[in-house]
Formats: structure tokens, C-alpha cells, sequence
């Protein structure tokens, strides 16, 4: 019998402390030729590697094996691992014992997988400032599109009067933890109360949420939540999707494969296929081990540290942010609801003009990069709904697009003032470098800039780098 075993996890993290992330001293070089310590604003898109993650991994890395039916010792180990991590990931959303974890490859695929499964003529509810992952997954559902609510109380009107009014059959409200425009907490367990009040199902998108606080999906009554190792400091290619068995057991597999197959027999010319129960129905193909160990590492020091620990570091540094920038004239911060609304530490805002001229959001997120060394979000965020429904009431006359900074726990005071003085500085000045706007988004001539080490000693095809180059000035992350 397998005891504990090589690749045990071995956390012991100080409770009371911010756990801390792999590249917190990582200099960049600027366009002048001087290097600064980076300042990473961007946690919203993709989070650095946690230390602990980083050991964990390393300590599974020589055990690393095939899961499930393995008979070689490392075969085993594999699977304790892959299996409890399992176990790790339902106790840190607050499941139910019985609740069902399918590892998944992020939150997009995770609802897309509960998106196959949601029975026939579902109505599926939703506000229209979901994250693209929540509000498309539903193609094969009628959709009841909730719009843009003034306050978290109007929430949960639109959606008690959308549930009144639906026709009878199966229901499925989506809901998001925290929004990834704003940062401002949604009201979870008010809305789960009024969707089973009507008979109606709930799937929470807590990818914004699970870094910064607490999940507790019993005690909310919700059915579903979908979650991202890569935003809460596991960025090794794992999500989860998190609860009720039911309809997850009645549908299809999500894809057809080895381990979601049972047994397959040949039969007429045709093949004749048993599906797997659950879990593995949905995880077809060898499993991500390494990812769903990083993520059940994430998982363990995030609750190890404990949230009050988390959440003052967080909510210090955004309360710093939110002031600093609404005294810099012509940067404007949006928000959905009241200026004290609860959020995380995703701020984001639009600078009207530099240098007495209006600018395009991307110069200025470039600009940024190329002569202060600071990665920041711009675009729509995958929330092109919410950003043109907030640019509206805020900048009438901008094209769609904002910046965005989002705080992590490698965040630090320097870090948001040294922000805060470079939007200053080019809001007044403009840029210091010349930039040329190509098909591709802005970027410095020259850029004199060189790249790491891994990159410029191998042969990488030209396209590939410049879309590299053009990613790390932007401080864009897939």
C-alpha cells in the first residue's frame, strides 16, 4: 500500500503572512538603456508563480509519471498526487464532500464544459458585464441577457423579475465573483438565494475572485464554480470546474478519448463506446498532474497565509491606487456602482489627454512599459459589453478601449507610486520616446531593448519574436 508519499507537498507557510512570488526582483531594461525592478499591474490577466507553487513543483517533477492505471511506482505517485489535489481544490471552494472536481485547462474551458452539459431547452441568465468566458459558453442555450444593473440591489431585481418571467424548463443563472473590469464584488449568495427561489441553477465564475478571497459555494447555495490555477499564482496550464454531479453525469463526454472511455468494442463495423463515470467522463487524455498539483499547492499556502493577511495587503495598496489616480487631472477611474463598493484590486481607468493631446490608450500602456518599466492591462479586458457600457458614461468619446492595473500579492507601495508618478508625468508631458503605430499596436523606434537570455540564444523564426517583443512591451499575457 502507497503511504505518504515523495511528492508530498510540505507546506509550511506562516500564518499571518502574504505568501510571496517567484520574479518579485526581476529588472527590465528601458528604451533610455537603463534597467529597473519591473513592476508587475497585471495580475488580473495571469498571476507570476507562487514560491510554494514553484517548490511543490519542482518536488513532483522527478516522481512525475502517467496517471491512473500505471502499475510503475512513479505511475502511483502520480495518481495520489493528481487525485488529491483533487480534494485539495473541493475544500478550498467550499464544496460539499461529494461535490464533483473536474480538472479542466482554465475557467473559459470550465464553463464551456458545464456549457455542453446544461440539458436541452435551458434558459441561461446573464448580465451583459460578464467576462466573455461566462457570457458566451451558452450557444446552445436560450439566453436571457440582464444588462448593465446601477447597483448590486438592482442585481437582484433584474434577475428576480428575468426568473419570473421565464418559461418553464431548466434555468441557469451565471454569476461572477468579481469583476475583471472593475474589481467591484458581486452579490453571490443574494443572487444564488433568489435563483433557488425559482427553481433555477447557479455557476459561479470566481476566476477574479479565488486569488483575493474566500469561495464558499455550500454556503452560498451555489451549484457550480469555475476556477483558474494560472490567476491565483499556478500558472502551469490547470483550472477546475467544482460541484453538483447531476448534469455533469447525464451528458456527453466534453471530448472523446482515452480515459473518458470505459470500455470500446467493435460492433457491426461501428464502435460501440462505455463512457467513464465521473470524474474522468470529462478529463479525456492524459492529465495535466503538474498543474492540478501547482493549483492544489496555490490552493493550500493561499489558505495556509490566511485572508485577513491577503485581502488588507490587497485592499491597502488598491484603496492607494484608486486616490492617487483621481488626483492626476484627465484620468478618470471606472466603476459600475458606488464609489465604496467592495472590490479587489483591479482598478481600471482611461487618460483622456497627454501633453494637452488626446491619446490612444495602447500608447499609453506602451509608453509605460518602454520608459518606466511597468506592465498594465489595455483593451476591453474580454469584457467588451462592460467597457463600452462604463467608457460611456465616463470618456463619451473613447473608442472602446481602457488601461487596466491590477494588484497581486507581489505588489508593493513603490509599485503603485511609481505608476501613479509616470501617469502623472505623461499626462503633463506626453512621452519622452518616439513611438510608431504599426498594424500590430504601437511600439518605440528604436527599441533598443534587448531580450532575455533563452530567447536570444535559440532560433526563433522572426514572426515569432516580433509577437514576443511586441507582448512584453505591452505587458500582455495569454
Amino acid at each position: 500500500m502507497l503511504t505518504e508519499h515523495p511528492a508530498s507537498i510540505g507546506l509550511h507557510h506562516r500564518p499571518g503572512r502574504v505568501p510571496r512570488v517567484v520574479g518579485s526582483g526581476l529588472t527590465v531594461p528601458l528604451v533610455t538603456g537603463r534597467r529597473v525592478p519591473y513592476v508587475n499591474l497585471d495580475h488580473a490577466a495571469s498571476t507570476p508563480c507562487m514560491v510554494e507553487v514553484r517548490q511543490g513543483v519542482e518536488r513532483l517533477l522527478p516522481w512525475y509519471s502517467s496517471v491512473h492505471r500505471g502499475a510503475g511506482f512513479t505511475s502511483q505517485v502520480s495518481t495520489r498526487t493528481y487525485e488529491r489535489a483533487r480534494d485539495t481544490v473541493r475544500r478550498f471552494v467550499g464544496a460539499a464532500p461529494d461535490a464533483t472536481v473536474v480538472f479542466t485547462r482554465n475557467t473559459t474551458d470550465a464553463l464551456n464544459l458545464l456549457g455542453r452539459a446544461v440539458p436541452p431547452h435551458t434558459t441561461v441568465f446573464r448580465f451583459a458585464t460578464d467576462h466573455h468566458a461566462a457570457l458566451l459558453a451558452w450557444r446552445g442555450s436560450r439566453v436571457c441577457r440582464l444588462g448593465v444593473p446601477a447597483g448590486p440591489g438592482q442585481a437582484v431585481e433584474l434577475l428576480a423579475g428575468a426568473l419570473a418571467d421565464a418559461p418553464p424548463g431548466p434555468r441557469l443563472v451565471v454569476l461572477t465573483g468579481a469583476s475583471n473590469v472593475t474589481g467591484e464584488l458581486w452579490p453571490v449568495a443574494a443572487l444564488a438565494e433568489v435563483a433557488a427561489a425559482h427553481g433555477a441553477r447557479t455557476v459561479l465564475d470566481a476566476a477574479q475572485l479565488a486569488a483575493h478571497g474566500p469561495v464558499d459555494l455550500a454556503g452560498w447555495g451555489v451549484d457550480w464554480v469555475a476556477l483558474s490555477g494560472h490567476k491565483m499564482y499556478a500558472p502551469f496550464g490547470a483550472g477546475a470546474l467544482v460541484g453538483a454531479a447531476d448534469w455533469l453525469a447525464e451528458a456527453d463526454p466534453y471530448l472523446a478519448g482515452g480515459g473518458a472511455s470505459a470500455r470500446v468494442t467493435a460492433d457491426g463495423g461501428r464502435e460501440t463506446v462505455v463512457w467513464s463515470g465521473l470524474p474522468h467522463r470529462h478529463e479525456a487524455g492524459s492529465p495535466n498532474v503538474v498543474g492540478a498539483h501547482a493549483m492544489a499547492v496555490a490552493c493550500e499556502a493561499l489558505s495556509a497565509a490566511g485572508w485577513d493577511a491577503i485581502t488588507a495587503h490587497e485592499r491597502a495598496l488598491a484603496a492607494r491606487l484608486r486616490d492617487g489616480l483621481a488626483r492626476i487631472p484627465g484620468v478618470c477611474r471606472l466603476g459600475m456602482w458606488d464609489a465604496g463598493s467592495p472590490a479587489v484590486g483591479v482598478v481600471s481607468f482611461g487618460v483622456a489627454r497627454w501633453g494637452g493631446e488626446s491619446v490612444d490608450q495602447r500608447l499609453v500602456a506602451t509608453a509605460l512599459s518602454a520608459e518606466h518599466g511597468i506592465g498594465v492591462r489595455d483593451g476591453a479586458f474580454c469584457a467588451h459589453q462592460a467597457v463600452r457600457a462604463l467608457l460611456c458614461r465616463a470618456h463619451p468619446h473613447e473608442p472602446g478601449r481602457a488601461l487596466r492595473a491590477s494588484i497581486g500579492l507581489g505588489t508593493t507601495a513603490d509599485h503603485v507610486d511609481r505608476l501613479l508618478s509616470a501617469l502623472a508625468e505623461l499626462v503633463a508631458d506626453g512621452p519622452r520616446w518616439t513611438y510608431r503605430n504599426t498594424p500590430d499596436g504601437w511600439c518605440p523606434v528604436p527599441d533598443p531593448r534587448p531580450l532575455p537570455d533563452f530567447l536570444t540564444h535559440r532560433d526563433i523564426p522572426e514572426g515569432v519574436r516580433r509577437e514576443q517583443v511586441r507582448r512584453e512591451q505591452e505587458g500582455v499575457t495569454s
